[in-house]
């Protein structure tokens, strides 16, 4: 399956989601299980964050072995992210990428709080998950009062903006820091997209690097 065939097969699954609606195929996925055991082929690789409310297979409304789903808080991009994207785009021959991160996010909205308001406490683990989302945001507070011990309060259009910067930072990384992943975006058709999930509406933008969608 091709990337476009992919992103295409992501949205239909979403837009049943968002509808309240899931798809026979996903549902009868287990009985696939004995037939999954041999190996595996998805069809698309998602680098998502790890809050409980976005899992990947039930927003795009897929079954068992039809996404390859990394998952970190923040949908960030280190190393270890970077070479499970190498192992599934070579190995499986999957053709999309999807960087997708969600509204609300408390990485990102962890990361504001820590350029405002730095927690000399927090663990030098959870901080490394800071450091990877602040170079996405800190632009955002150009031109913000963050003195020291002021309090920011930031509003919902600050907070999307800051999730989306996040998203097009990661994919861009994914883009320019593997040289096996550049040869296969050069010559073998790989794409990398980066989208948001709402939770809101349950719906996925994909709004960095995706075509529109055909008509």
């Amino acid at each position: 399956m091709d990337a476009l065939e992919a992103l295409a097969r992501l949205r239909e699954g979403n837009a049943r989601f968002a509808a309240n609606v899931r798809s026979l195929d996903s549902l009868l996925s287990q009985a696939r299980r004995g037939d999954l055991v041999a190996g595996q082929n998805p069809f698309a690789i998602i680098l998502g964050c790890s809050d409980s409310r976005a899992p990947a297979e039930i927003v795009f409304d897929q079954g068992l072995g039809d996404l390859f789903v990394i998952r970190v808080a923040g949908n960030i991009v280190a190393p270890s992210q970077i070479g499970s994207v190498e192992f599934a785009a070579s190995r499986f021959g999957t053709r999309l990428v999807v960087v997708l991160g969600h509204s609300n996010c408390g990485a990102v909205s962890a990361t504001l709080e820590e350029l405002t308001r730095p927690r000399g406490s927090q663990s030098r683990h959870l901080e490394s998950i800071v450091n990877r989302v602040r170079p996405a945001v800190e632009p955002l507070l150009e031109g913000l009062d963050i003195t020291s011990g002021t309090v920011v309060h930031f509003d919902d259009a600050l907070i999307q903006r800051a999730v989306r910067a996040n998203v097009r930072v990661a994919s861009n990384q994914l883009r320019n820091s593997s040289e096996i992943l550049e040869d296969l975006i050069e010559h073998h058709g790989l794409l990398i997209v980066g989208a948001e999930y709402s939770l809101e509406t349950g719906l996925v933008d994909f709004f960095e690097g995706a075509p529109a969608p055909s008509v």
